[in-house]
């Protein structure tokens, strides 16, 4: 899982916004976010393998600092830091923004794997991005997810070694161990391995209390 630092408030603040071609450089650091995790395990033997995972970060920053004519922002981060940068001209209803206000930015991912058994299985691969922002006049927000999904075919199962082989888009075949020897015995030659990444991020601006 990638780790979400908490200079992504910063990056998504400035953002580089949906739709946009805009970078931001930021520093990492080590903060101490919020960290929700859940896990589903493998289902029951009767059942082809499957397993799903997510986490969720969740990172609070504070507008210290906001002049709105330089676009110039100051951000005290949850370790009390204070860090400044100017916003892109992307970052849409800068005006509503004022000293105080709370930057909330949520990260989340997701996996998923699942072995089903289909006929003429094909290995492939797929990506699908989608994103928002609020409208003019509004708190400033976006919202940005990116899902990527991965199908490779059983091509070989070792109950000895605990090893077994993908074949993947490309016709590439790896080996790999099994983490639970018992998914190889539900599992079969020729099956179809559904592997799927989701990451989202968003980031809103809420008013002081």
């Amino acid at each position: 899982m990638k780790k979400l630092l908490s200079s992504i408030v910063i990056a998504s603040f400035a953002l580089t916004a949906c739709g946009e071609n805009t970078e931001t450089t930021t520093e990492e650091e080590q903060v101490t976010p919020v960290v929700e995790k859940q896990a589903t395990p493998v289902n029951s033997a009767t059942d082809k393998p499957r397993i799903s995972t997510s986490q969720t970060v969740t990172v609070n920053a504070i507008v210290e600092a906001i002049n709105h004519e330089t676009r110039e922002v100051s951000l005290r981060r949850q370790d009390d830091t204070v860090v400044s940068f100017v916003a892109s001209e992307n970052a849409r209803n800068l005006d509503q923004v004022q000293v105080g206000d709370v930057v909330v930015a949520q990260y989340e991912e997701s996996l998923d794997i699942r072995v089903i058994t289909v006929e003429n299985a094909q290995a492939d691969i797929a990506e699908a991005t989608v994103a928002a922002r609020t409208e003019k006049g509004e708190m400033p927000g976006v919202a940005a997810m990116n899902t990527t999904v991965v199908t490779a075919i059983v091509h070989e199962i070792n109950l000895d070694t605990n090893t077994f082989k993908l074949q993947g888009p490309q016709g590439n075949i790896q080996e790999f161990t099994a983490r639970d020897p018992e998914n190889l015995k539900k599992a079969a030659v020729g099956d179809l391995v559904v592997i799927t990444y989701s990451e989202a991020i968003a980031l809103t601006v809420e008013k002081a209390e």
